[in-house]
């Protein structure tokens, strides 16, 4: 039995080293840990989807909010408030995004070059790991900045144009409290 039991795990690990691996093709990327589109987005400050909770809870985002506007029927200070929500979260998120990409880069080169070591990769990480998080709260407490300034309906029909109409995705007013569903 101990036989057939090493046969079988030798059979599944020469079947798993039969086919690609998921990264194939990665590493030729800069920075492997990070495609082109995700370098380009956290220099540029964007979302990258890591508001996603607040986005899909009721809480729109500035840039998606004002690119709504029309719809929204904002008002010249609602725009003009808004603007200044996205103007500011810019303002953080491309400083900590190069940070970021920076970080990225660093640990891909201790790897590069051959010289990681467990100390060198935790520090890093943490670091990492910091600038990610703090990255993330840029982005969803610009959402909550957002809901401040849109009444109940601007945010119902907002989650109506961007696809959100699920009865069940809670509606929020200036002050948080949930006023119904989309």
């Amino acid at each position: 039995m101990k036989t057939a039991t090493t046969s079988l795990f030798i059979l599944l690990a020469l079947a798993a080293h039969a086919a690609p691996s998921p990264y194939a093709g990665e590493q030729t990327r800069a920075i492997k840990a990070l495609s082109a589109d995700e370098i380009s987005g956290y220099l540029a400050g964007h979302g990258m989807g890591l508001a996603r909770p607040a986005e899909l809870n009721g809480f729109p985002g500035p840039r998606h909010v004002l690119d709504s506007a029309g719809e929204l029927n904002l008002t010249p200070a609602q725009a003009a408030a808004l603007a200044g929500v996205f103007d500011e979260m810019k303002a953080a998120a491309v400083p900590l995004g190069e940070k970021l990409v920076a970080k990225e880069t660093e640990l891909d080169r201790l790897f590069t070059g051959k010289i990681a070591t467990d100390a060198t990769v935790l520090v890093l990480t943490r670091e990492i790991g910091l600038l990610q998080g703090e990255l993330r709260a840029v982005h969803l407490n610009a959402h909550l900045a957002t809901v401040k300034i849109l009444t109940a309906e601007q945010i119902k029909t907002y989650n109506h144009v961007r696809g959100y109409d699920d009865p069940m995705t809670p509606v929020h007013d200036h002050t948080g409290h949930k006023h119904g569903t989309p």
